[in-house]
């Protein structure tokens, strides 16, 4: 089939490639990586996590929180959560003990953290959280 003066027509040029599909894929990513991110800072709640299974003495008067969702109560006592720290202050050790806090049934979290904040703002820092 190669024939001398047989011709397939004018040599034509290879077509440029188009970049819009890759440049709507690009945007796709970018929409979808924007959306699942956060951009918010997480806040971190410190909380003693005990000693890891090893028994420690315990010092000092009982000192469990209970956190209902109607209610805070000290060793059984229903307490206001404003009183808490001035009625928990003659029950702590001279070198600062742990505080139980233990949510009950129905107890929901943002309850549990506010307690947390009033006691840490309060200066008792040694927090054991219990379920």
């Amino acid at each position: 089939m190669n024939q001398p003066g047989f011709s397939l027509g004018p040599r034509r040029h290879p077509r440029r490639m188009s970049l819009t599909p890759m440049i709507d894929v690009v945007f796709l990513l970018l929409i979808f990586f924007m959306l699942s991110s956060r951009f918010g800072l997480d806040a971190v709640l410190p909380i003693a996590g005990g000693a890891e299974g090893a028994g420690s003495e315990w010092q000092g008067a009982p000192r469990l929180i209970d956190v209902a969702p109607d209610a805070v109560l000290l060793n059984g006592v229903e307490t206001a959560q404003t009183d808490l720290p001035d009625a928990l202050r003659p029950l702590m050790p001279d070198d600062g003990g742990a505080v139980i806090l233990r949510p009950r049934d129905g107890a929901d979290l943002q309850r549990v953290v506010s307690v947390m904040d009033a006691l840490t703002v309060a200066g008792f820092g040694n927090i054991i959280l219990v379920e």
